[in-house]
């Protein structure tokens, strides 16, 4: 199951390997919401509604993914 949110912009998860070889499986979040918290585009509210679907979906799909990450996407110059 893939995660979906009408913040996020796409989602996967991605296998990572650690330096001592421990490999995890991260799930990236691409979302437009700007996650500065210092900047006066900073949404604190939708962010965490964001970060607690991602946690909601980590809990239901621990055969998924471990842990998460949002990113804001690459802007296309």
């Amino acid at each position: 199951m893939s995660f979906t949110h009408p913040l996020a912009r796409n989602a996967k998860v991605w296998p990572t390997s650690g330096v001592y070889g421990q490999s995890r499986r991260l799930l990236v979040i691409v979302t437009t919401l700007d996650l500065d918290p210092e900047s006066k585009k900073h949404k604190t509210e939708k962010v965490g509604r964001l970060s607690d679907a991602a946690k909601e979906w980590l809990s239901f799909n621990q055969n998924e993914a471990d842990d998460f990450i949002m990113i804001n996407r690459a802007k296309d110059w």
